[in-house]
């Protein structure tokens, strides 16, 4: 009885002794370790919906080559092949992150010569514990045009500065499931040169975008701008655009359509003149390629 009584004190001991061995610092942090955050990854698939810019932005270190294109107007009739034989517009595009979520870009639109640049930080990310249930980026460009316009013989741009336009964006998207996203969209477009002495130079747009995903590689995508205020005698429409997303392995290609010709943020957001109600819309498709630049280590 002794014996056993002995041999149990000992492991009671031997145990005391090896908890005494870990310092108290180290089990109060065991016990107040806050669990690692994960955050909701593809919101949305791509940087772009359709036209609209959305939340996500390039993974670490990758590089983002798109293609964009708008053929013509459906309502051009069958002589045109419903806007496919011409009047297209296309946009060239190379996109970078260093670090996931700060990145840049630059682009090139036939229509109007359009060479732009642009800025889009990812300020804050949706986790899925819903500590943070939301996402917020933030994007700002600057658009110049090239192109040569005379009025009357006098070249309509005196200055570098009427050539110039911005855009400055607050992005506020939510992954609700697997299936289905949701974004807000505030904006603001700044031309320095107006086409009529009683036009405003800006405009403010509150855009929405949504995109459910039927299968695991296709998704269903719908975007909407709404023109708050006047600032132009002219007749322009908001953009609306209906898409179908298709994931092919390093590929993502966008087909929809749109009453939206122009592909930078000053034009589709402004300058939108035909309409959906009298087919005034017209064929497109966005291609992303995305080329990893990261140094892969070896077993």
């Amino acid at each position: 009885m002794l014996k056993i009584n002995f041999c149990f004190w000992v492991m009671v001991l031997s145990g005391v002794s090896l908890l005494a061995q870990d310092k108290p610092e180290d089990l109060l942090n065991l016990i107040n370790e806050k669990p690692k955050k994960e955050f909701t990854t593809a919101t949305f698939k791509t940087t772009r919906l359709i036209n609209f810019h959305t939340t996500e932005v390039v993974g670490r270190r990758g590089l983002d080559f798109r293609i964009s294109h708008r053929f013509g107007d459906f309502n051009s009739g069958a002589y045109n092949a419903w806007g496919t034989d011409g009047g297209a517009n296309i946009r060239l595009a190379l996109e970078y992150s260093h670090d996931g979520r700060f990145m840049f870009g630059i682009g090139r639109t036939s229509t109007a010569k359009i060479a732009d640049g642009f800025l889009k930080y990812r300020l804050l990310r949706q986790t899925t514990n819903s500590s943070m249930p939301i996402s917020v980026t933030l994007f700002t460009s600057i658009y110049h045009t090239f192109e040569h316009v005379t009025i009357d013989k006098i070249n309509k741009f005196q200055q570098i500065s009427d050539r110039l336009s911005y855009c400055h964006q607050v992005m506020i998207a939510r992954k609700f499931s697997t299936r289905f996203s949701l974004q807000l969209t505030g904006a603001v477009v700044h031309f320095n040169l107006v086409e009529n002495v009683d036009d405003k130079n800006d405009c403010y747009i509150a855009g929405i975008l949504a995109r459910y995903k039927f299968s695991k590689r296709q998704a269903i995508t719908v975007e909407y701008g709404y023109r708050v205020n006047k600032y132009s005698a002219g007749k322009y429409y908001n953009s609306l655009g209906i898409g179908w997303d298709v994931e092919t392995g390093g590929h993502v290609f966008q087909m929809h359509v749109t009453n939206s010709f122009g592909l930078t943020e000053n034009y589709y957001f402004m300058y939108t003149n035909t309409t959906w109600q009298n087919w005034g819309v017209r064929l497109g498709f966005n291609i992303s390629r995305v080329f990893s630049l990261q140094k892969h280590k070896k077993n």
